[in-house]
């Protein structure tokens, strides 16, 4: 499967909380992740009444397609201190939640697992993004 390379867009609001998450002291910020300086220098950023309903922000609600087993989860993006994954909420700062943001439906997203193997999946549809309801400080 080709993975398209498409450009990943952050609201503002985004942007600035992960930069900040990213840029706490060393002793109490929480554990890097990998790509997100990445993600951070190379996403555009536009304000968030500007952003496009199909773009995964934060506190979006996806489906994503499991590609190797057609499994669709569903999945709400969220800062760390919000995680909870037995339910379905997935840390930005964690590798899948990384290779979500910003994406856009249709989009092909690859993370590693803990155990070092690697998923793909597409992004089905976004059920759930809280600047397309019109909440623009989540």
């Amino acid at each position: 499967m080709k993975t398209q390379v498409r450009e990943r867009v952050l609201t503002e609001l985004d942007h600035v909380r992960l930069a900040t998450l990213s840029s706490r002291d060393p002793r109490t910020r929480l554990p890097r992740s990998p790509g997100i300086d990445s993600l951070l220098g190379d996403a555009r950023v536009v304000p968030p009444q500007k952003v496009a309903p199909d773009v995964v922000t934060m506190y979006s609600q996806v489906l994503l397609r499991i590609v190797d087993d057609g499994v669709v989860r569903k999945l709400t993006l969220c800062y760390p201190q919000d995680a909870e994954p037995q339910f379905g909420f997935v840390s930005v700062l964690s590798p899948i939640g990384l290779s979500l943001l910003g994406q856009t439906v249709g989009a092909i997203v690859r993370w590693k697992c803990p155990d070092g193997s690697e998923r793909i999946a597409e992004v089905e549809a976004i059920l759930f993004q809280p600047e397309a309801s019109g909440d623009y400080t989540t």
